[in-house]
């Protein structure tokens, strides 16, 4: 079987505890489209990003997303919470299968910094595989501007990437732009998933092996529901992009030892400035030039 069915929640959310909603919704969502495998949420979706709702796991709040899960016979991602691991607190989202099982939990590898403040980094990718049907990544938000971090997954066997993502900012456009690079450079679907209302501008996107856009959201609440065929993926890697470059075989073929993976230091990104909240550029300035 090559076909999956997805729905991404795009919903408009706030900072506090939004979980009864999402149980809510999800249990509409599985109504209105009974054909759906899994279903997706933002980042931080279950209390946004409040220091208050901050729990271990496995935790209370799992549990019930696990309950959901079993009794709606779905696999579930809910976008990602705030995850407190002895004195570290990470950006963590869970891969649950249909029978309630927790399959893998990703920590966050790049937090936006320095805007996210006090969340660790994790440094482990993940990858699950969904029984008779493919392999699937997971990555969060930020993320997704290291484009090593997909590469990585891709290079696991990933045909999926489910990206969780909560960004309200003018640079949602250009995250469009590099989920459609992600998924061509990769020959893989990309399912980035935004939020709306006061915790995002939406646009979440779905983009296909060959770089299309199946389905793009507008701003405001939306659920996406896609059925996603994983042997476009495997025609695409193949025979190539649109019949034409077939970059991953190039990728392991081609032995190229890249600088920055020799474990040397950058000498000239050692020279940028420390990473810290950009100030306003005319109090920067020198009287001089004023």
């Amino acid at each position: 079987m090559s076909y999956f069915a997805i729905a991404g929640l795009q919903l408009a959310l706030g900072q506090g505890d939004n979980l009864s909603r999402l149980e809510a919704e999800t249990r509409l969502t599985c109504q209105r489209f009974p054909w759906v495998d899994m279903v997706i949420f933002s980042e931080l979706a279950p209390f946004g990003s409040h220091p208050a709702f901050r729990e271990p796991m496995p935790g209370p709040t799992e549990e019930r997303l696990q309950a959901l899960a079993r009794e709606l016979q779905i696999w579930l991602v809910p976008g990602s919470m705030y995850e407190r691991a002895g004195d570290q607190v990470f950006n963590t989202v869970q891969v649950i299968n249909p029978q309630g099982e927790i399959v893998s939990r990703y920590r966050k590898m790049y937090p936006f910094q320095p805007y996210e403040q006090g969340i660790s980094a994790g440094n482990e990718f993940v990858v699950f595989d969904v029984p008779d049907v493919g392999r699937f990544g997971v990555s969060i938000c930020y993320d997704m501007w290291v484009p090593e971090t997909i590469r990585a997954m891709v290079w696991q066997g990933a045909e999926v990437i489910i990206h969780p993502t909560m960004t309200g900012t003018l640079d949602r456009e250009l995250e469009c732009c590099m989920a459609r690079t992600h998924a061509v450079t990769n020959q893989c679907y990309f399912v980035d998933i935004n939020s709306a209302g006061n915790l995002g501008n939406g646009q979440s996107i779905v983009v296909g092996p060959d770089g299309d856009i199946l389905y793009q959201a507008g701003t405001t609440e939306q659920v996406i529901a896609l059925e996603l065929d994983l042997n476009r993926v495997r025609r695409s890697r193949e025979r190539g992009v649109l019949g034409l470059g077939q970059i991953l075989k190039s990728y392991r073929d081609h032995d190229v030892i890249f600088p920055q993976y020799q474990g040397d230091r950058s000498p000239y990104l050692d020279r940028l400035d420390t990473l810290k909240v950009s100030g306003r550029a005319a109090l920067c300035r020198k009287p001089t030039e004023l």
